[in-house]
């Protein structure tokens, strides 16, 4: 949604256009642009041919953009829902906007539905607020890393999502779990070990990096227990940082998969 290049870098390519992009075998990936998704609206829902440039007609957009609230977000949103409604794809998965624009948008057809109760307008808010009320259909998963900013976004953001529409929130993936790999136990001996070794060994900086690793996994699952405590879980699910030697889109993808089937067969 907020098309900054990374995805499309991660996946390999120069860049992601609006025009669905057939990234893997059945996997298709697109950039938003609501320039893009004005002119597609016009062509599906007003029958009216796109010939040439909007550039005109985007800047009539802009000025009824500017004086009527909601307007923007809708074509962006709406893009989304059509793509859902109209069953193109077996799953759209939405990397969304920072979350003081995502809360924006979800909840731009209940804003524009205030203002505008008949007609053409009315109609097309409707089908996509009953969508994206469906808790069968559209949901919410925010993820997170365990720091304490990203944590405190994510819990106002449940907030305002709660406040702003009645989306359902699935729940919360805390991603790059620090390793728990110094135990209180293996700490304690390498701390010992440089005691006796003595200032400036390397044991000592050994030590050192073991209790930076040690402090460093305390303060990722004192912040899951925050998110775990705030929304009422009885645990939060953490997928485990990956190591540095995994790059590329397939190792990222193994990584994810081999830390799923962790979780499912913890539960099993």
């Amino acid at each position: 949604m907020d098309d900054k290049g990374s995805l499309a870098a991660y996946l390999g390519r120069a860049a992601l256009t609006y025009e669905p992009t057939e990234v893997q075998p059945g996997v298709f990936a697109m950039a938003m642009n609501t320039e893009d998704s004005l002119r597609e609206y016009i062509r599906l829902f007003l029958r009216v041919p796109i010939i040439g440039s909007l550039t005109p007609l985007a800047r009539i957009f802009d000025f009824v953009a500017n004086a009527a609230p909601a307007v923007k977000e809708i074509l962006a949103v709406g893009k989304l829902c059509y793509e859902v409604r109209e069953r193109n794809y077996d799953i759209v998965i939405v990397d969304s906007e920072a979350s003081g624009h995502f809360v924006a948008q979800v909840s731009a057809p209940d804003a524009l539905a205030t203002l505008v109760r008949i007609g053409i307008v009315a109609d097309q808010t409707k089908w996509m607020s009953d969508l994206l009320h469906d808790p069968a259909t559209s949901t919410v998963l925010a993820v997170v890393t365990p720091e304490e900013m990203p944590v405190v976004e994510t819990i106002e953001l449940r907030d305002r999502l709660s406040q702003a529409t009645p989306i359902d929130f699935a729940g919360v993936v805390v991603n790059r779990m620090p390793n728990d790999i110094v135990t209180p136990a293996s700490l304690h001996e390498v701390r010992q070990r440089a005691a006796a070794a003595g200032p400036g060994a390397t044991i000592a900086t050994t030590g050192a990096v073991a209790a930076w690793l040690a402090d460093r996994r305390a303060s990722a699952e004192s912040h899951a227990r925050r998110l775990a405590e705030t929304f009422e879980l009885a645990n939060v699910e953490t997928i485990t940082e990956a190591s540095a030697l995994v790059e590329t889109p397939a190792q990222v993808t193994d990584h994810v998969v081999a830390e799923l089937q962790r979780i499912l067969q913890e539960h099993s």
